[in-house]
């Protein structure tokens, strides 16, 4: 079952941790937002493989916008 990664808040994405078809584990870091002048840490909901990215570094994402897909 596909688990779907959002946005908390609306940012920036500073940087992407992971790559598609990379395994992670529940908690894993996967990507770095920068919103309100803070660096929040986007972390992996489940266990799984990273099946698609929807963002890229420096893209300007809105609250409850997909960012990735774990398998």
């Amino acid at each position: 079952m596909s688990k779907e990664v959002r946005s908390p808040m609306q940012g920036v994405i500073l940087e992407i941790k992971v790559k598609e078809g990379d395994n992670v584990a529940e908690d894993d870091e996967l990507l770095i937002l920068e919103a309100m002048k803070m660096e929040i840490a986007i972390n992996s909901p489940s266990i799984g493989t990273v099946k698609e990215i929807k963002v890229k570094k420096k893209d300007t994402v809105d609250t409850e916008q997909l960012l990735m897909v774990i398998e």
